[in-house]
């Protein structure tokens, strides 16, 4: 079982209307029109959409923040990048970012769940998290945690009914392998320093992941790369940001030895 997991690609543009600048998309225009944009390079997800068609994982499995403000302009941007991929026979799975679901404007929020579908080529739509699909043997847990906030805040949530799903799935016996997909990490080291960044609600689902009856977390929003496992593999994968760091994470999951083993895959 071969998974290839990349993220936070932050494709970014002007303001689309002007409503733009009554709500918090202004605050991620500005970003992106002088910070964001000159670290992120879209040619590297060109390249990573490229060795994902060449290496033909099992899975591509994308953690968000494929946009920097959730326009539909940068949809279109980032889905003709990836419409390759989408229109492969490799299974995909995706969730938004806090910067795909950025804001409550109708048409940003129809964008972004028609980017959803796309990614997930049709198999099911938002509104259906969270949802369990199994893969070539290994069940994939796909909850959203990102959610508009307020303009100084990058947290995530993952909500009672999310986190009640979770944990009623890893009630039952577990006959293979759990990974949990979403976008924010649930291990977080630094809440002080990250009060603004972390993930809220994840404490139960946490010790699951801690207890092994998850055996993965796949996530992204932070972006360098980053491994926090044990001696079987087990644990939780960052994949960084394939734009801003040219990397993605290539995970085998061997089923006779019970182990994940990870590559690092950087991008030149």
């Amino acid at each position: 079982m071969k998974i290839i997991h990349f993220s936070d690609s932050h494709a970014g543009g002007p303001a689309e209307d002007w409503l733009a600048y009554l709500d918090k998309r202004w605050v991620g225009v500005f970003n992106y029109r002088f910070r964001r944009r000159f670290r992120h390079d879209q040619g590297k997800l060109q390249k990573a959409v490229e060795y994902i068609l060449d290496t033909r994982p099992d899975v591509a499995v994308c953690t968000g923040d494929l946009t920097s403000t959730g326009q539909p302009g940068e949809f279109a941007l980032v889905r003709e990048v990836l419409k390759p991929l989408q229109e492969s026979k490799i299974p995909m799975l995706f969730v938004p970012g806090n910067h795909d679901y950025y804001v409550y404007r109708e048409k940003c929020v129809r964008a972004m769940k028609e980017m959803f579908l796309f990614m997930n080529k049709g198999g099911f739509g938002f509104d259906d998290l969270p949802i369990a699909k199994e893969i070539a043997g290994v069940q994939f847990i796909i909850v959203n945690e990102s959610w508009p906030s307020n303009l100084i805040s990058s947290c995530g949530y993952l909500k009672k009914d999310s986190s009640e799903f979770v944990e009623r799935l890893c009630s039952k016996e577990k006959t293979s392998p759990r990974i949990i997909v979403g976008h924010y990490p649930l291990i977080e080291d630094r809440p002080l320093l990250r009060v603004r960044h972390r993930l809220w609600g994840q404490k139960k689902v946490l010790k699951l992941l801690l207890d092994k009856q998850i055996d993965l977390s796949l996530c992204g929003h932070v972006h360098l790369p980053y491994e926090k496992i044990d001696e079987t593999g087990r644990g939780e994968y960052c994949a960084g940001s394939v734009t801003r760091n040219g990397c993605m994470s290539e995970i085998d999951y061997d089923k006779d030895k019970n182990i994940f083993t990870l590559k690092k895959i950087c991008l030149a």
